[in-house]
């Protein structure tokens, strides 16, 4: 357990500022749970008592006679800022100020959070809230909430930005007998957000998985470094709200207009080893399963049924999850034909049939068990009058116990009877009605074993020209240029990004003196980087022959000064004119939680057709330039189909890694576009670029 939040987590007395005898009120139902809960000294800060509920009351707490581990606050939002100063004059290092009235109702009392904010720090308060429903610690006995309940113990961690979803989730586990190690209601997260707790929770013992609900986080880059460090040790799993954008971007590339907030969050997540549920019912199913059984040794999964349409909506889902059906060894299948009905189906899934008793269940679970090329199950079952659910629930724990492989069920009922319940909960087997939901329970433990085997590299410091880029941004500043186009092509070079020979021209001369190094044939593109898709405007032409190429550049410059006389044209991009090859495309928009967002796709016009890209968070380390790559559909055509050579991976890998550390050394960059990237087998050339930038260092 991390040291700096022990005593809010584990502390050993407790005071409750605004603690009060009149029923109805929050602070008699917070200072009651505390209370009825903690076996340790408890206090209440209350001028007008001098005892409550039997325990002792001092009118400041100024007056308490120890300095406690945790203070819980519960006054009206104008007092809270010097209760929090006596709080740290005190010595008392924990705080929770349940009260709302701060940053939520903006104005004043934005104000006042940050009051609360400058005296935490000032004093090193560890101040959970403001505007929460509090903490529950069952390690301790501890529950410091207003909730009507408190938790059950258990080994999930759990926390929530909502405190009305943390009061509904209390709810619900005493329902489904779903216990806690800690519940933890983040409220306005003025101080301590989900990244302070999740390595306290990677440290516990008693806490096998971390669940949450989040709105947004405050700072993305800790996050990610917190919670890749988080998941080597303990399953993360959260649902977030606000998949949709808020409010509108200006965007002036195809990677602004692909990205949003979701997309961040998504790579933030996939990068942290962290798995997203897409609905409350996900995410504790997913951390019920993640907390009570192994890791599976693959993913392949047998299904067993007394029904033929519930097998049929297993496989639908396990193929939609990335599941594999798994395959029989010849003995499995034999032993199965052997003792099950001629009419039975004994290939995967496996229906034994409606009139299947008891031992016909049992002998098939104990076959697909055995079989070493099935690593979990589902059992399937709807209801008949020859078999109980209790017997069905015994014969999967005995399986479980004896086979040691994950095992989930989809008892098609209503109600499975309390016996049932019980030994499957005693099991630690999920239980649904849909088949689909056992399966997705599955695929939660596949894809945390996906995350313990994935590599964990670093990120690459490559050696690169600073000065030479710095000097690039610094002219368009000069310029006040806001856009920049293949003039910056420069900037590419300059961190080790390799780019199609050329040079800017502005007359025929000019042009003239470039073509010698260029070949026999060049690419012209009118240098104007406010003007959007050149190509369609005549402002781009390829495989130009030399001869003709101070003709052909002369007329472009005319046609893009005449056509488009409020752009600034400032001459024409003489390049070599490239073979054909794979495009790509990579990219960088700035996401204001996460930093710079890296996208990589199939390129050229495609991109906007297709839409086949993926993105990333900067840093990349290799690892994830590499899934960047192996993410997109399509990735055959990168590594080479139907006697097609394929491209050189690394050099790509590579490019993208210098571009992370590019968008990370210049903050000033709002967005990049590298597109198209020419690959070959043996090199990958920039050919295009774009970018904006802020104007100014940040």
């Amino acid at each position: 357990m991390a040291d700096e939040l022990k005593e809010l987590l584990f502390p050993s007395s407790v005071a409750v500022v605004g603690a009060s005898a009149r029923e109805g009120k929050l602070g008699h139902e917070l200072f009651s749970n505390v209370v009825n809960s903690f076996s340790g000294p408890v206090y209440a800060v209350n001028p007008g008592y001098e005892e409550l509920l039997g325990r002792p009351c001092v009118s400041e707490i100024s007056e308490l006679p120890e300095a406690v581990d945790l203070a819980v606050i519960i006054i009206p939002a104008v007092h809270v800022p010097d209760a929090l100063e006596e709080c740290g004059r005190r010595g008392i290092g924990s705080a929770i100020v349940i009260s709302g009235g701060f940053k939520e109702t903006g104005g004043e009392g934005a104000r006042l959070e940050a009051r609360l904010v400058e005296t935490a720090n000032r004093y090193g308060i560890n101040l959970l809230g403001p505007n929460c429903l509090g903490l529950i610690s069952t390690q301790v006995g501890l529950n410091a909430t207003f909730a009507p309940r408190g938790a059950r113990e258990g080994d999930i961690a759990f926390l929530s930005q909502s405190g009305a979803f943390c009061t509904s989730v209390l709810d619900w586990a005493w329902k489904e007998q779903l216990g806690f190690s800690h519940f933890i209601s983040l409220g306005n997260k003025a101080v301590l957000g989900e990244e302070d707790f999740l390595p306290s929770f990677a440290e516990d013992p008693r806490t096998e998985v971390v669940a949450a609900y989040l709105e947004g986080v405050s700072d993305g880059q800790r996050f990610l470094r917190v919670a890749r460090d988080a998941t080597v040790a303990k399953p993360v799993v959260l649902v977030k709200s606000g998949r949709a954008e808020a409010g509108a971007r200006a965007v002036s590339s195809h990677t602004g207009s692909l990205a949003g907030s979701d997309r961040a969050y998504e790579a933030a997540f996939r990068q942290a080893g962290i798995i997203r549920a897409q609905n409350v019912e996900e995410l504790f199913d997913f951390a019920y399963v993640l907390a009570r059984q192994p890791v599976p040794k693959g993913r392949r999964v047998a299904i067993v049924s007394n029904a033929g349409g519930p097998g049929v909506m297993a496989v639908d889902a396990a193929e939609l999850v990335g599941l594999e059906v798994a395959r029989f060894t010849d003995d499995t299948a034999r032993a199965l034909g052997e003792r099950m009905p001629e009419a039975a189906s004994i290939y995967n899934p496996v229906d034994i049939l409606g009139d299947a008793r008891a031992e016909r269940y049992r002998e098939a679970l104990r076959l697909v068990a055995a079989d070493p090329q099935v690593d979990m199950i589902v059992a399937l079952s709807a209801p008949t009058g020859i078999l109980t659910y209790a017997e069905l629930a015994q014969i999967l724990a005995e399986a479980r116990r004896e086979y040691g492989k994950p095992i989930t069920c989809s008892f098609m009922a209503g109600d499975l009877g309390e016996r049932a319940y019980e030994m499957l909960r005693e099991a630690g087997i999920p239980s649904a009605f849909d088949p689909a939901r056992a399966v997705r329970a599955l695929s939660a433990l596949v894809r945390y074993a996906d995350i313990r085997s994935a590599s964990r590299s670093e990120v690459a410091e490559h050696e690169v020209d600073k000065p030479r880029a710095t000097a690039v941004l610094s002219e368009a500043k000069r310029k006040d240029r806001v856009r920049l186009g293949v003039e910056a092509m420069d900037l590419l070079d300059a961190y080790g990004i390799a780019a199609a020979a050329g040079g800017m021209a502005r007359s025929a001369d000019e042009v003239q003196k470039l073509l010698p190094r260029l070949g026999d044939k060049v690419a012209l593109k009118v240098v104007s980087p406010e003007m959007s898709h050149k190509s369609d405007v005549g402002g781009v032409k390829v495989g130009v022959p030399s001869e003709q190429a101070p003709e052909e550049a002369l007329r472009m410059l005319n046609m893009a000064r005449e056509r488009f006389a409020e752009f600034p044209v400032d001459g024409v991009l003489v390049q070599e004119n490239l073979p054909p090859g794979v495009e790509v495309i990579a990219g960088m928009v700035r996401d204001p939680t996460f930093g710079p967002l890296i996208m990589f796709g199939l390129g050229g016009i495609h991109v906007e057709v297709m839409g086949d890209v993926s993105f990333a968070v900067a840093p990349l380390t290799r690892h994830d330039a590499e899934e960047l790559v192996r993410s997109i559909r399509a990735y055959p055509v990168l590594r080479g189909i139907r006697g097609q050579p394929g491209i050189d991976i690394e050099r790509l890998v590579e490019t993208l890694e210098r571009l992370s550390q590019l968008a990370l050394d210049f903050p000033e960059i709002v967005e990049l576009e590298a597109n198209p990237i020419m690959c070959y087998p043996d090199r990958v050339m920039a050919v295009d670029l774009r970018l904006t930038v802020s104007g100014e260092d940040e």
